[in-house]
């Protein structure tokens, strides 16, 4: 429950209080503005713009193609998600199809780059409330996961893999053997995060009966993601609105239903355990031989294999570069589920061979409007704990 704001004599008196844009529990270049009445909460506005990119309208001087490595850099704990994301939205307006061994391809590394997220958030979300060891065994899981990232495309972090079409390059012999290898030793790691965090009285305390949101109020505030599912609310973009071969998969959507920060680190360590399950049927799922993009005139240069074998092809692709790409008019919303939520990416296309507009829906960016919401009333050391509990980046954030 909320502690009440009143000092002893019935006078309300409050402070100003700036937490941040440099402060590291925020995660980030946020500033968040806190009246407080001693160490309680009486109001928090969150203020952005700190890490101002401009990467919507940098999109749009910029070719369909081009415009790939700018979505990098909006989530970069999950930059395969926004390469998904893009190009499924320039893909419908394309009106193509993506080969079956891409898609599932696909599938594989945007749940590798979940489970390496919520690595990221459980290791920084322990370390805000003083667990140092979590921080250490996450990262060294998602070191694993960055090498294997590294192997198939050459990159670490921002990786650009995802084309319009289909992927960038044939994925190296060995990388599903390696995939599945990590597969195998990470469930026993995942229970060492709980059995260090699930029934730490410590952590208990620090989460359990902080940062509650309704489900009410996450739905009126368009929350997503865990801290959606973390009030109770059974929504995953996965699920009811499938892409990329989804509905193949069989896999459960965590829901709690306490609607605090403990539910909400609950939701995430269980998605973990779901994303490893789907990148095994996965595994089974991919074929070893087929194309891993479908043609995209004007997008995707011909490979030197079609180049090779088709001379249609090639006279056709060189016609579309020295005469000019005319796409589709119109204008798509996609939505997927990122690791921090519903991430959708709004296209508009003149015919031209930019995009007109690109407007990002940045999960990060709707779940911090619910700060102010998980943290009135509640002591200063809990704003802590509530910042980290929406997982925000700030990339997204300030777009």
């Amino acid at each position: 429950m909320p502690i009440s704001v009143e000092t002893p004599t019935g006078a309300a008196e409050t402070m100003v209080l700036n937490m941040g844009p440099q402060h590291p529990s925020t995660h980030g270049v946020l500033r968040v503005v806190l009246e407080l009445n001693g160490e309680i909460v009486v109001s928090a506005k969150p203020h952005i713009g700190y890490l101002h990119t401009g990467i919507e309208k940098s999109c749009e001087s910029k070719t369909y193609s081009q415009a790939i490595t700018l979505t990098d850099r909006l989530d970069y704990l999950a930059p395969l998600s926004n390469n998904l994301c893009y190009c499924l939205a320039v893909e419908r307006i394309l009106n193509i199809e993506v080969p079956k061994r891409a898609q599932y391809i696909r599938v594989l590394l945007t749940e590798l780059t979940r489970i390496a997220s919520h690595l990221v958030w459980v290791g920084t979300h322990a370390i805000d409330l003083g667990a140092m060891t979590v921080f250490l065994y996450g990262f060294r899981e998602r070191e694993e996961i960055m090498r294997i990232l590294e192997m198939v495309s050459g990159q670490r972090m921002m990786t650009s893999y995802f084309r319009i079409g289909g992927l960038a390059l044939e994925p190296p012999p060995g990388w599903l053997e390696r995939v599945a290898r990590f597969l195998d030793s990470f469930p026993a790691h995942v229970a060492e995060y709980e059995d260090l965090l699930t029934q730490n009285r410590i952590w208990l305390a620090r989460t359990k009966g902080i940062g509650y949101l309704s489900p009410e109020d996450a739905i009126a505030l368009g929350v997503s993601g865990p801290t959606l599912r973390g009030s109770g609310v059974d929504y995953d973009v996965r699920k009811y609105f499938p892409y990329s071969s989804y509905e193949e998969f069989d896999f459960d959507v965590p829901v709690q239903k306490d609607g605090d920060c403990y539910a909400r680190y609950l939701c995430r360590v269980a998605e973990i355990k779901e994303s490893a399950k789907i990148v095994r049927q996965a595994i089974a799922k991919i074929p070893a031989e087929g194309p891993i993009r479908t043609v995209a005139p004007g997008i995707i240069p011909p490979s030197r294999e079609e180049m090779k074998t088709s001379i249609e092809g090639l006279i056709y692709h060189f016609k579309i570069y020295t005469e000019g790409f005319s796409p589709p008019r119109g204008e798509v919303y996609q939505a997927i589920e990122s690791p921090r939520g519903e991430l959708g990416f709004f296209v508009a296309s003149d015919g031209s061979a930019n995009p007109y507009r690109v407007k990002v829906r940045a999960p990060s960016f709707v779940n911090l409007q619910a700060l102010p919401e998980l943290v009135v009333g509640r002591l200063i050391a809990d704003v802590v704990a509530c910042i980290g509990t929406t997982d925000i980046v700030l990339g997204e954030v300030d777009r």
